[in-house]
């Protein structure tokens, strides 16, 4: 009988604790499923010694991101060994920005790394510099 009655007290809280853990579990899932989004904008093509404005628009779970790290990745097409990296001024608006100048024509490509909430994302881009 004590058995039975224990059983009926403990079930319960054995459920409940359960349920708990298992909408937990579930609302931890959906934070991780947040996309983060790197909109990489410049220009295709631009005139060798012009400064270009590097801009990322940032986004994680479609909310503009206002702590990000974002560094911008410059080479020449065929040349990623000699790739300049520097890193962008946060706008704190979920834009982060930086100028370059491209000194010499040619095509060049570039990345714009960017880690948020523990993820990394490196949108890439290619410019056409006459």
């Amino acid at each position: 009988m004590k058995k039975r009655l224990l059983l009926l007290f403990l079930l319960p809280a054995v459920l409940l604790f359960a349920c708990s853990n298992e909408n937990e579990h579930a609302n931890h899932n959906s934070e991780e499923l947040a996309d983060l989004d790197v909109q990489f904008i410049l220009p295709e093509t631009v005139e060798a010694g012009e400064t270009v404005e590097f801009l990322a628009e940032v986004t994680y779970g479609g909310e503009a991101e206002e702590k990000a790290e974002v560094k911008f990745e410059v080479w020449e097409s065929g040349d990623e060994e000699n790739s300049v990296t520097f890193e962008a001024t946060n706008n704190e608006d979920g834009t982060y920005t930086a100028d370059y100048t491209f000194e010499e024509a040619g095509t060049y490509e570039m990345y714009a790394h960017t880690d948020a909430n523990h993820l990394h994302t490196m949108p890439k881009k290619e410019v056409t510099v006459e």
